[in-house]
């Protein structure tokens, strides 16, 4: 009886080791089209392994905002396709950053499973000066590309905007800073920064705004309007009539919360930022999936359940399992910067809305650039580029007229 025991544990500890193996190799594989998206997933992957090795510190100290981890990798032992054989990577500011996820309710173990569990999906936007953007597979983290000035002036901001996160308990519109990262391959260097995705990673937007509350040269380029999703600026919105309506408790949290943060941003001489404005159209994703359902009926049976939009698996990602969301419905911890539209609304919709592109300082450059397009089109034109008093005030006031 005790051997036929022992026979069952030895199997079964066979199978847990077989098991095991099978998701360590997983893990391992850091295969993307693009090897520098291979070197960002080892990255992350090694960055916050290390870090769970690292005790959180009771406070933060002024080094730690100076701080950088590095590593070279030379005859990477995986093949070539998978990874270069030579690259670098590194890491600025991991504690500070850790400690900003933290504030914000990311677990870093499941940051790192969205960025490393399967590559990262290219994204058709194209932000300043040919900035490239990518989301995470599950669509919860946005990766974008920086200049070394990004990176110089986010080093610059960084004790301020962390005080200013740890002042307003993570409850912002700003970009949510995760990471900044530098990544050396074949060598030529290349910066990338992670935030928290603006819209969900479930519900579809079905048009998208970017407004600075400037009327000059504010609308979409032809070329921008014949893209799948577009982003339209200013003027399309006041010509399209657009509205955001919300109940008077969300749109008194929201100026609120938007006053703080662009009070903040002049403060720090920043300027040229925008809200990001994306809208989801209840009804409209009812329909579509009824439709979906309909076209995927007969491919039944064939999938694992690892769908687009579907969350990671992983253990602790409870969202969805305890009960489905209904359409429309949201997690206000995942998704943090969307609203519902009120009760009158003429249609269902799910906004969703925050700053983004804060990294433009008020300069010598900006200055010349002012006065080049005040000679133009004149002192009382709505141009962008003001100062960063100005622009706060500017930009507050206009968000708060298309409240309704």
């Amino acid at each position: 009886m005790a051997s036929a025991g022992g026979i069952a544990a030895a199997i079964a500890s066979k199978t847990k080791t077989k098991k095991k193996h099978f998701v360590a190799q997983k893990v391992k594989l850091f295969r993307a089209s693009d090897p520098l998206l291979s070197v960002l997933m080892w990255g992350v992957n090694h960055s916050i392994n290390e870090l769970s090795h690292v005790q959180i510190p009771i406070m933060l100290m002024p080094d730690d905002f100076k701080a950088y981890s590095k590593i070279k990798v030379d005859n990477h032992l995986f093949n070539k396709e998978n990874m270069p054989s030579h690259f670098k990577f590194k890491e600025y500011c991991p504690l500070v950053f850790r400690n900003l996820r933290e504030r914000f309710g990311i677990d870093d173990q499941e940051f790192s499973n969205s960025l490393t569990r399967s590559a990262p999906l290219n994204s058709e936007a194209q932000g300043r000066s040919g900035a490239r953007f990518h989301t995470s597979y599950d669509k919860r983290y946005v990766i974008k590309t920086i200049s070394s000035e990004d990176v110089a002036e986010m080093h610059n901001i960084l004790k301020k905007y962390h005080q200013f996160i740890v002042e307003c308990h993570g409850n912002t519109l700003l970009p949510q800073f995760l990471g900044m990262y530098r990544l050396t391959v074949d060598g030529d260097e290349t910066y990338m920064i992670v935030t928290r995705n603006v819209f969900s990673h479930r519900l579809s937007v079905y048009k998208k705004y970017d407004l600075k509350g400037s009327t000059v040269a504010r609308e979409a380029s032809d070329k921008e309007k014949a893209k799948e999703l577009p982003t339209y600026k200013d003027n399309d919105f006041i010509n399209d009539g657009q509205k955001i309506h919300i109940d008077g408790e969300n749109k008194k949290m929201f100026l609120e919360k938007l006053r703080k943060d662009v009070e903040f941003l002049a403060q720090l001489k920043l300027m040229d930022y925008s809200l990001l404005v994306g809208i989801h159209d209840v009804e409209r994703a009812e329909q579509e999936e009824v439709e979906s359902e309909d076209n995927e009926a007969e491919d039944e049976g064939e999938s694992d359940g690892g769908g687009i939009g579907t969350p990671p698996d992983s253990p602790s990602n409870t969202l969805d399992s305890t009960k489905p969301l209904l359409p429309g419905e949201f997690d206000p911890s995942i998704d943090v910067y969307a609203i519902k539209s009120n009760e009158g609304a003429p249609r269902k919709e799910v906004y969703f809305m925050a700053i983004i592109d804060i990294l433009q300082h008020y300069d010598a450059k900006k200055k010349a650039a002012h006065a080049a397009k005040t000679v133009k089109h004149g002192a009382g034109a709505e141009i962008s580029t003001v100062n960063p008093e100005q622009y706060s005030k500017r930009f507050y006031d206009f968000i708060a007229t298309i409240l309704s």
